[in-house]
């Protein structure tokens, strides 16, 4: 279960150098003896060897076991204005002043009050900037070890917090206990103005703003205005390059997660969860099997406004727009100046200049241009023959072999 580091490896963030040669294959922790990364393994595996003798629970250690055993001893831990048992005298001091309202430790920079000296430090860090733990993969700091275990697993995908309701898995225990309460169907918070309920004050408030119009994130770059930080902490990538969201099984790298399973998903997988109702052709997303079914409907959402002509994509309006009322950009190939209508076509005809293949084969090293030269040749490495004759019933591996023979099968039949 557990692999041996480097032994001059240390844990992400500490400050010493002493060697932890001892990782976790789940969360990559690293631990200076075997028998601490053992006892770190069972919060993965949920195992509790350890059982209290007088009330029978259970416990992953025996430190946290002795502890325990606190309780069951002289009521000198127990607070005598609730019952609780605490598992020390620091512990019960400090749990005192839950009832007395005492905040002994006081930020000199913003006079905020703090009950935990722990606490003070942490929030110091605020004013300070301070930010002593950093990630070894992209040099990215942070102020507490917390975030930065939790930034660590963005680079593995890792995501160890499962729902027991759903399967849904996430790669934060709060973000988990946040979508719990979605299977609960308790919407307490409600809106005002729509009526619209929610199940956290924080959504609520977020919400509040589509009405009020309010938009307090700023882009420090650009002065662009969201209602959202994390929709802000996304923009600001644009400016900065960033792209922490990397696939494992090629080069390619996202600004933001969505972006990355939708990547896994159309290129990596042959995954095909989308059904046309009307004629069973399977695609890899919504998106795509939306625009599919207007050839069925003969839905043309796109118009022109400066005619009557109407288009299928959005794309096609664009090009339309370009062509036959010069309105809009053209995107133009510094190499050989051929125009496109979009950035993306642009895009992936100047890789071929430069000879870039983001697409890699998981199965050999091949790699191609576009993802539809990945899907085709995928079948290379697999036995099924999908594709078969309806003049000879013989049976292929690729539509273009197929189409192929059918010409020459069905000239040799009108011919016998």
């Amino acid at each position: 279960m557990n692999v041996e580091a480097n032994s001059t490896d240390t844990t992400h963030g500490r400050h010493d150098d002493k060697p932890r040669p001892y990782w976790c294959n789940v969360c990559h922790k690293r631990f200076a003896r075997r028998r601490h990364l053992n006892t770190h393994e069972r919060v993965h595996s949920g195992e509790k060897p350890f059982q209290c003798n007088q009330c029978e629970k259970r416990y992953s250690s025996q430190s946290t076991l002795d502890r325990h055993m606190y309780i069951h001893r002289a009521g000198k831990c127990k607070c005598t204005e609730c019952d609780k048992c605490c598992q020390s005298i620091s512990d019960l001091a400090m749990h005192r002043r839950s009832h007395s309202g005492e905040k002994p430790f006081v930020c000199t920079a913003c006079g905020k009050q703090l009950t935990q000296s722990g606490s003070l430090v942490r929030h110091s860090r605020i004013h300070s900037g301070e930010k002593p733990y950093k990630c070894q993969l992209c040099d990215k700091a942070f102020s507490r070890s917390g975030h930065l275990n939790a930034h660590t697993r963005v680079h593995m995908g890792e995501k160890p917090h499962k729902c027991h309701m759903c399967d849904k898995v996430f790669s934060r225990s709060g973000t988990l206990n946040r979508h719990v309460i979605v299977h609960m169907g308790e919407k307490p918070y409600k809106c005002h103005v729509c009526d619209k309920a929610f199940s956290r004050s924080g959504t609520l408030n977020t919400h509040i703003r589509v009405h009020t119009g309010e938009k307090p994130y700023k882009c420090h770059v650009c002065d662009k205005a969201f209602s959202r930080s994390g929709t802000r902490n996304t923009h600001m990538r644009v400016h900065t390059g960033e792209k922490p969201y990397k696939c494992s099984l090629c080069d390619k790298s996202y600004s933001v997660s969505s972006h990355l399973q939708l990547h896994k998903r159309r290129v990596h997988s042959n995954s095909r969860p989308y059904e046309c109702p009307y004629c069973g052709m399977l695609f890899k997303s919504h998106s795509k099997l939306k625009r599919h079914v207007r050839i069925h409907t003969d839905a043309k959402p796109y118009s022109c406004r400066h005619c009557s002509d109407r288009f299928t994509r959005l794309e096609q309006l664009k090009r339309h727009l370009l062509k036959s009322h010069n309105e809009g950009s053209w995107f133009t190939c510094y190499i050989c100046q051929k125009k496109f209508s979009s950035s993306y076509d642009l895009k992936k005809h100047v890789q071929r200049h430069e000879a870039v293949k983001p697409y890699v084969c998981s199965e050999c090293p091949k790699r191609f241009y576009r993802a539809d030269e990945l899907r085709q040749h995928h079948p290379v490495h697999s036995e099924c023959k999908q594709f078969s004759c309806d003049l000879c019933d013989k049976v292929f591996k690729r539509k273009e072999n197929v189409k192929r023979h059918f010409k020459k099968c069905s000239a040799e039949y009108l011919n016998s």
